[in-house]
């Protein structure tokens, strides 16, 4: 297996734990993994993204280049947009429906797009577009948006549902793990 994996988002939507739980499900399973973190003004709800390579062989670099992601998660709409040129051809991406809108346009100087879901449906492979955030909340927490979305990308990648679990349980404060167990399996039938 070679794949992969960006996760774009919003600082503070939780790109980085769910990161570390992809991460360390696939090392748990045995595959070699490279993450890299690009944080930038993630304190003030900027852009956040994750790429995660996973392989049978040695990893080399961890930067996932244009057109060679397998699967984007996309925790919020116009990130998907922003980082579509990074999904390969027939790629599949996973879209949180919620739009948070970046200060240039909640301060007037910009607007933000229009027809994103014709744009985004147009150059995906496979598209899966859901209201993650009203899952999440059903779920117990809006914070658990990340599970959800890993839940619903579960169905495109080699792990069992066990495994997914295992890593919910190792790497989730005990107090919020049956909630993001519920999540993920949630997010698996969305």
């Amino acid at each position: 297996m070679n794949t992969n994996i960006l996760i774009v988002g919003v600082g503070g939507q939780g790109t980085l734990l769910a990161s570390v739980l992809l991460g360390n499900l696939a090392l748990d399973s045995g595959y070699d993994v490279k993450l890299s973190e690009v944080h930038g003004m993630s304190q003030r709800g900027g852009s956040v993204v994750t790429h995660v390579k996973i392989s049978d062989d040695k990893v080399g670099s961890p930067l996932i280049e244009e057109g060679e992601a397998d699967i984007i998660l996309a925790f919020e709409k116009l990130e998907a947009y922003r980082w579509l040129p990074y999904l390969k051809k027939g790629g599949a991406l996973y879209v949180n429906t919620q739009q948070i809108l970046p200060m240039p346009v909640i301060l007037g100087a910009a607007e933000y797009p229009e027809n994103l879901d014709e744009i985004l449906a147009d150059r995906t492979g496979k598209l899966k577009e859901f209201d993650a955030l009203s899952v999440a909340e059903s779920a117990g927490s809006s914070k658990a948006v990340n599970v959800v979305l890993l839940g619903a990308a579960s169905k495109d990648l080699p792990f069992t549902n066990d495994a997914w679990i295992r890593v919910i349980e190792a790497n989730v404060k005990p107090k919020f793990v049956e909630m993001n167990k519920f999540a993920f399996t949630q997010g698996q039938l969305a």
